[in-house]
């Protein structure tokens, strides 16, 4: 077989430009056709910028993109990628995720349209349950929840991302989290293998769900409580508020930066009380709106963000003797 015939007539759609532009495909190109192009079907596009990816706007290009169909089609994929040796990461809607601006190496699987369905699996006089897929956007399942008059969801009104990314972060506001509406998780290892765990295995803590980084959250199962529409439709307008006045809109950013330190003050307080709402590292800033959000000034990379970071945990310690933890992700980084 010409593999390089094969994998021009495969990908005839994605190829031309990357040509026209002389840009150099992965290394890993033939054996990923010879071993892998006869199963798999999905989208892929080949040395794409992260940056449209992630919430922050910054970063540089993985040598693979893949949005997979499903959890059979993620499960065949990563069997693949194991048996070739590439080294593969997940993102959903990139909101809590620095990008490095040298680009990731490998295969970036991407939790879009193609991996969000939804469905109602159990239903009683007073409850509903619904499995949703990783993929599914968290705003899409808090306003479907609110036209059906189902309560549980409304703190999460304004908080960006994605299912999987929920359950993982163990997203939470205004004092509930994800943990409180789940009844159970379906993950997957880095073998392709599924498993379902019930709420009560899973050791959520803040921001966390305690599993291995290499496990992935596929789909979750969400119990919700029947209510009044009027009411839910209030809460959700009053988070959405109090969010829209506390935090900053008009700037990329990933959302809240760094872990609060358990007991005490928060880590915006921390940061403001160090003086540095306002702080600059290139087109990197402090937020003058909420000490805890790094924003993009629209000419910012993400070493500027990472020097920013750092910045501001000398600082915070050095005032408070308080080590601050990123709550963000960081990906392509040595």
């Amino acid at each position: 077989m010409n593999v390089g015939e094969n994998c021009t007539r495969k990908y005839q759609t994605i190829m031309p430009s990357i040509e026209k532009n002389g840009e150099k495909m992965p290394d890993w190109l033939p054996v990923f056709n010879d071993e892998m192009a006869d199963f798999w079907s999905g989208e892929m596009l080949w040395n794409t910028t992260l940056t449209s990816y992630t919430t922050f706007r910054v970063g540089g290009a993985a040598e693979a993109l893949v949005f997979p169909r499903g959890v059979k089609e993620l499960s065949q994929l990563i069997q693949g990628l194991r048996k070739i040796n590439v080294p593969w990461h997940v993102i959903g809607r990139g909101s809590n995720i620095v990008v490095s601006d040298k680009g990731v190496k490998g295969v970036v699987i991407v939790f879009g349209h193609n991996f969000s369905s939804r469905q109602i699996v159990e239903e009683s006089a007073d409850l509903v349950q619904i499995k949703v897929e990783a993929g599914h956007s968290l705003s899409g399942l808090v306003n479907w929840s609110v036209e059906k008059g189902l309560s549980g969801l409304e703190f999460a009104v304004g908080i960006p991302g994605t299912i999987g990314g929920a359950i993982v972060m163990n997203a939470g506001a205004w004092g509930e989290e994800i943990r409180d509406v789940i009844v159970s998780v379906t993950m997957m290892d880095e073998k392709g293998n599924s498993i379902t765990r019930k709420r009560d295995e899973i050791d959520f803590t803040y921001r966390s769900w305690g599993e291995a980084d290499s496990m992935i959250a596929v789909e979750g199962v969400f119990e919700l409580e029947k209510s009044d529409p009027a009411r839910i439709k209030r809460r959700c307008q009053d988070f959405h508020e109090s969010r829209k006045n506390m935090q900053p809109q008009n700037k990329p950013s990933g959302g809240s930066f760094f872990k609060n330190p358990p007991g005490g003050k928060s880590a915006g307080q921390l940061i403001d009380e160090s003086g540095l709402k306002g702080l600059r590292a290139g087109g990197a800033e402090v937020s003058s709106v909420h000490a805890n959000f790094i924003v993009n000034d629209g000419s910012a990379t993400a070493a500027d963000i990472i020097k920013l970071m750092h910045i501001i945990q000398q600082r915070v310690e050095e005032a408070s003797g308080i080590s601050l933890q990123p709550e963000v992700r960081f990906l392509g980084w040595e």
